[in-house]
């Protein structure tokens, strides 16, 4: 999923002849902080709800006013990742997309690209999640899925993160079941470190139960 069909078909862009009080009541209509200045499909920068406040004649066009216009920006063949990584950093309600020779496309709202990507992770879709807390050296996503497809379970989406206090791999899964306990009954007996699993509630119960069994009776002999 490209930036170009992410873009929002309703947020327009400012132009330095509207007025400050234009533009904040345009963020407050569509709920964002950002709105971008374009002249001539060209982009001068985005201007802030913060900058508004600051102007003292709102009634003025912005071009009258000195802004500390910022100009970030993603390309219109930039992946989704890239987009939400802009976003993140920067703290954005809306990401400018810029098409061939820099001209002004339109701009990504957050709302939207936040359900784009639920959908993109399988997020909405019916499953349970493990975290497994692995090694560099250990990770195998072969293994990995190995183990899962063993018990009749597919990989619906799988993010890896690099735990900063350590030399150790945070991988989370979410599949397409949602009764885990034979999948992590498997990855126990292959010594894996589940950090977290979420299924539903009387799934995890009886999980919990078995275990709670099985320790009674290996206490028993």
């Amino acid at each position: 999923m490209l930036a170009k069909e992410l873009i929002s078909d309703e947020i327009p862009s400012l132009r330095t002849s509207d007025t400050a009080v234009e533009a904040l009541n345009w963020m407050e209509v569509f709920r964002i902080s950002h709105m971008p200045i374009v002249n001539n499909e060209e982009f001068l920068g985005l201007i802030s709800d913060a900058d508004i406040y600051d102007v003292n004649n709102p009634d003025e066009p912005i071009g009258n006013h000195r802004l500390s216009l910022f100009t970030p920006s993603v390309r219109y063949d930039q992946h989704i990742y890239e987009v939400m990584e802009v976003a993140a950093r920067l703290k954005l309600t809306v990401v400018p997309v810029l098409g061939h020779n820099n001209k002004f496309l339109g701009v990504v709202q957050m709302n939207d690209l936040l359900h784009r990507f639920s959908e993109l992770s399988a997020i909405e879709k019916p499953g349970g999640i493990i975290v497994l807390e692995i090694s560099h050296s250990d990770y195998s996503m072969t293994e990995i899925s190995q183990i899962i497809e063993s018990n009749d379970a597919k990989i619906l989406s799988m993010y890896v993160h690099t735990l900063d206090e350590s030399k150790k791999l945070e991988v989370t899964l979410k599949l397409n079941v949602t009764d885990l306990t034979a999948i992590i009954q498997t990855f126990d007996r292959y010594e894996y470190n589940i950090k977290a699993s979420f299924m539903e509630y009387d799934e995890q119960e009886d999980l919990y139960n078995e275990r709670y069994d099985l320790f009674m009776r290996f206490l028993n002999t």
